[in-house]
């Protein structure tokens, strides 16, 4: 698949967010809608974040691995059990990332948007041929 193929996948895209920093967040949702992606939340609390994955409609979720010092895997374990793929956000890379997550993309703390874009690409792809 092309580069341009492969970015047409994000336009339009609902991305759930989960990120309890600010700074952070807003990052995010710029770089989520410079591709085309309509962003939803930002959650900021892990509660906030499980209603949100279990109820809204959304093609992939960027899950910070702790949120506001909660680990984010209930959140992972709704996103999975809806069949929909989930990017990790860490700043301990993927070797912070427990059991049975290991094999899911991550996006180490600080991201460029290139590697946020490509590993978003990657999660729904890898979920649409799965």
């Amino acid at each position: 698949m092309s580069t341009d193929t492969s970015d047409q996948i994000l336009n339009g895209a609902r991305v759930l967010v989960v990120e309890d920093e600010a700074a952070i967040s807003m990052l995010l949702e710029d770089m989520l809608l410079d591709f085309g992606c309509d962003v939803v939340g930002p959650a900021a609390r892990l509660s906030t974040a499980l209603e949100m994955a279990e109820k809204e409609t959304f093609a992939v979720a960027i899950l910070d691995v702790n949120v506001a010092g909660e680990p984010i895997y209930p959140v992972a374990e709704a996103v999975v059990r809806r069949g929909l793929p989930l990017v990790f956000s860490t700043g301990y890379g993927g070797a912070g990332i427990r059991e049975p997550f290991r094999d899911r993309p991550v996006v180490q703390k600080p991201f460029s948007q290139q590697d946020l874009k490509r590993t978003l690409i990657a999660a729904i792809q890898g979920a649409t041929t799965a």
